[in-house]
């Protein structure tokens, strides 16, 4: 991957080629960035440019051999792990070995994507993948043995904030001290799950979400839109590509998310005093349970951006405001008066315990009946401000 396909982060580009041709490259480094900024496609082109030897983001002047393999993802010095889990193909002690096959079909179609398209494509929707201590002990196997090129070897660690605490032990000497011409890069959406000691040892880059242009140009460049078509997805995406993408095709999970959501307010509206309604609350519960709990976490997301974004139109943020509901009878514009300084605090507790809850296997359908109660009361609520 060349620093020329990558969108914008032109800082960051800069940053990274001007250390290289210098000699210094860090032994350790961490990127986080918002899903969709290009943290991966970003360190695949870094790795790319080091073991290539390449001089500029059009990879003249290097290895034309070694910028095939990349254009492959079959370099033999540039090893990966990311999040895994068992399924039908791999039934016992997962590694990402295993799953290079999906990996490489994820890079070509979406280097932008994210762990929720990584899972679909595993098929594990229904589980929690993670870097475990079986990935860490092959961590330490293949970085023991010598480059295959006699240069630089460079591990990337996809979602880092997937590694469980015997993991990031295991690995925490290693990339303190790795073998010479090693260079690890790790990629995270939230560096605040990483733990400190792994944090510390790592010299960290920041990526900002992309720009509206940046994205509006891509789409169009890519996808033949027309500049106005392009605009409009671009606002929408709020600097996300990956989401970008699914919007054009109609195959966000967000569609099918505002259409829970939609149901969920309204059937919460209801509630107050209706048997009838919190019949359909606890229906609505067991549905969304039927759903993998990585599902139903990043439902749980979209519905804590919604509330937000529901609240800054309530208080005239319009121009911080991207998202337009497609469910018909359903404003915005309606809806945000009932989000507001008396409640958005404690929804937003409320949401991200009951993520909390999930992800570590509670009841489902328990947590999300009890929240589902708890957001009837808080969107009755009176604001403070308005009284």
């Amino acid at each position: 991957m060349l620093f020329s396909e990558i969108l914008g982060q032109n800082h960051i580009k800069n940053h990274l080629t001007t250390s290289v041709d210098a000699g210094r490259i860090p032994h350790a480094q961490l990127f986080v960035g918002p899903e969709g900024s290009g943290t991966l496609p970003m360190a695949i082109a870094y790795a790319q440019y080091i073991l290539c030897g390449n001089t500029d983001s059009e990879n003249s002047n290097g290895n034309e051999a070694c910028n095939l393999k990349f254009k492959n993802i079959s370099h033999p010095d540039l090893h990966f792990a990311f999040p895994v889990t068992s399924n039908d193909k791999v039934k016992r002690h997962p590694i990402s070995n295993h799953f290079m096959e999906e990996w490489r079909q994820l890079i070509d179609q979406q280097p932008y994507g994210n762990l929720f398209d990584w899972y679909k494509l595993l098929g594990v929707d229904n589980k929690q993948g993670q870097i475990g201590v079986d990935e860490a002990h092959d961590i330490v196997k293949s970085l023991a043995l010598k480059s295959y090129e006699g240069g630089y070897k460079v591990m990337l660690i996809w979602m880092a904030e997937k590694m469980n605490t015997a993991c990031a032990n295991k690995l925490l000497k290693l990339i303190e001290e790795p073998p010479e011409k090693t260079v690890f890069i790790l990629i995270a959406e939230d560096e605040e799950q990483i733990i400190n000691t792994i944090r510390s040892r790592c010299q960290v880059l920041h990526f900002p979400p992309l720009a509206e242009a940046v994205i509006s140009d891509a789409l169009v460049k890519n996808y033949e839109l027309d500049v106005s078509v392009a605009t409009k997805i671009a606002h929408q995406s709020n600097g996300n590509y990956n989401k970008a993408c699914d919007l054009i095709y109609q195959d966000s999970e967000d569609i099918q998310f505002e259409k829970w959501f939609v149901l969920w307010v309204r059937s919460a509206f209801k509630a107050k005093g209706n048997k009838t309604a919190i019949r359909d609350l606890i229906s609505w519960s067991e549905e969304i349970a039927k759903t993998g709990r990585e599902t139903q976490k990043q439902f749980l997301q979209f519905c804590l951006n919604y509330f937000r974004q529901a609240m800054l139109l309530n208080y005239n943020a319009n121009e911080l405001v991207y998202i337009e509901p497609k469910t018909e009878n359903f404003k915005l514009e309606k809806f945000a008066p009932f989000v507001h300084d008396s409640n958005i605090l404690d929804i937003s507790k409320e949401l991200q315990d009951a993520m909390y809850h999930i992800e570590r296997n509670g009841n489902s359908k328990i947590i999300l009946t009890d929240l589902s109660i708890k957001l009837t009361r808080l969107l009755h609520k009176k604001s403070q401000l308005k009284n």
